[in-house]
């Protein structure tokens, strides 16, 4: 592949080689991702709980509005059991072939499908995830800032949403400069414990409230293609809810590993941890919320539980500290990608001023489009379906079944083309659900408000 020197320097020079592999070799201690590899089997978890609960759940008992009892069950339980199974995938793939590390998405891609589809296949659609993941934190970062504002402070002068969504990204700006995954592990460990405490708070209180007197369990439209859209867009919100997988293998990276002791072990241990605690998450807030309020329920339940004002005040506080959290998170594997860009393909040199500049302008670009298009819950099923279903869903499958090709018929076959049926659904029929929901609402909408 090496088409640099002389062709006597390409092949006879040992020498020529190591220089070139001491040069990668210092390049990848310093980009984020495999910089740093001392991490603990909890790291895994906490990272995985804050990339997955997104402050999506506070969507949940909305979405399962949508879709109803029976539906809305199925989907939520069956989304947690595709997901876990696709993410044990992921993680056995990681190290599948011994002495070599898959330490990025894009690189397992390239493995299973070679090396430019891999590139082609995998790198958009991880691009689109992270980065609308990260916009998307901005707004509801933004948001919750000034609900927690609102609520507090009721008699204040009202702000735009504009000016929290640029609060909120102050704080990112700073927290962009951390070098590696293991050093934001505090703000991830504590954005964990929130996305705990918020969903505790959203059911607790619907308990307390308690089922509302008009509570009716309908379909929220009431023309048939309006339910059909709803259901459409709800199945995008709930799979998004299950997107953490994007960051998976980046975590993987951060975990040490020997052939004795492979990275598999710890990193597993902490998918269980995270995924039980992403289930005490998730189905008390979407089953309470949805027996609670019924087809009222607004699309964040906390709007819906106006009061006690000091409890509301509260959950959005945490929200916020969720989500600056979990911006780093999926922020990590995107500054990874633009370092390794401007070092490898552009040689620049790997400086302290480069990873200043090209973080502060990344969080500048997720602000400055968070500030444009501000309509939140209908980008997510939008982008939800798009590049959601694929990384989370099918993607694993199919590497799976290129790589390990299991007998026709057998259990993982099925299995994996049972995923794969499933979340290609999922990707053609959520985005057109998110899709119809932002045309209702850029309708009344206007920009920079």
């Amino acid at each position: 592949m090496e088409t640099q020197g002389p062709p006597d320097k390409k092949y006879g020079s040992s020498h020529y080689i190591q220089e070139k592999l001491a040069k990668q070799k210092e390049i990848d201690d310093w980009l984020p991702i495999t910089s740093s590899r001392k991490a603990k089997w909890w790291y895994s978890a906490f990272h995985n709980v804050t990339a997955m609960v997104g402050a999506g759940v506070l969507s949940l008992p909305y979405a399962m509005s949508e879709l109803g009892w029976g539906p809305g069950v199925a989907v939520l339980v069956l989304s947690w059991v595709i997901t876990l199974y696709t993410l044990w995938q992921m993680v056995e793939m990681h190290e599948m072939i011994p002495g070599r590390r898959f330490d990025r998405y894009h690189e397992l891609g390239q493995y299973a499908f070679g090396e430019k589809l891999g590139l082609y296949i995998v790198v958009p659609q991880q691009l689109v995830v992270e980065v609308g993941v990260n916009i998307v934190y901005m707004v509801t970062g933004g948001k919750s800032l000034q609900k927690f504002h609102d609520t507090v402070c009721s008699k204040c002068k009202k702000l735009k949403t504009t000016y929290f969504i640029m609060i909120f990204a102050s704080v990112q700006f700073v927290l962009s400069h951390l070098p590696n995954f293991n050093s934001i592990s505090g703000v991830s460990l504590t954005a964990a414990v929130m996305s705990l405490s918020y969903s505790t708070i959203a059911w607790g209180a619907s308990v307390d409230k308690g089922v509302q007197q008009s509570v009716n369990y309908s379909y929220r439209s009431s023309t048939m293609p309006g339910k059909v859209f709803d259901f459409f867009s709800a199945m995008g919100d709930v799979a998004f809810a299950y997107a953490g997988h994007n960051v998976v293998l980046e975590i993987q990276a951060t975990i040490p590993s020997t052939p004795e002791k492979p990275s598999k072990g710890p990193m597993w241990r902490g998918v269980i941890v995270a995924y039980i605690v992403v289930a005490l998450c998730y189905f008390p807030v979407a089953l309470i919320g949805y027996w609670m309020f019924g087809k009222s329920v607004e699309d964040d339940i906390l709007i819906s539980l106006n009061k006690p004002k000091w409890l509301i005040a509260m959950a959005n506080m945490f929200v916020v500290i969720h989500v600056i959290g979990s911006y780093q998170v999926y922020a990590m594997p995107v500054f990874d990608m633009i370092e390794t860009v401007l070092v490898k393909k552009l040689h620049f040199k790997p400086t302290g001023t480069l990873r200043f500049v090209a973080r502060n302008v990344y969080v500048a670009f997720t602000m400055f489009v968070a500030i444009t298009f501000p309509f939140f819950s209908g980008l997510l099923s939008f982008f939800g379906g798009f590049a959601f279903a694929p990384t989370t869903y099918f993607l694993p499958c199919i590497m799976w079944l290129a790589i390990y090709k299991p007998r026709k018929f057998s259990l993982s076959w099925w299995s994996n083309w049972v995923c794969i049926i499933v979340g290609l659904l999922l990707m053609i029929l959520s985005p057109i659900g998110g899709l119809r929901q932002i045309i209702i609402k850029a309708n009344n909408y206007t920009f920079y408000s």
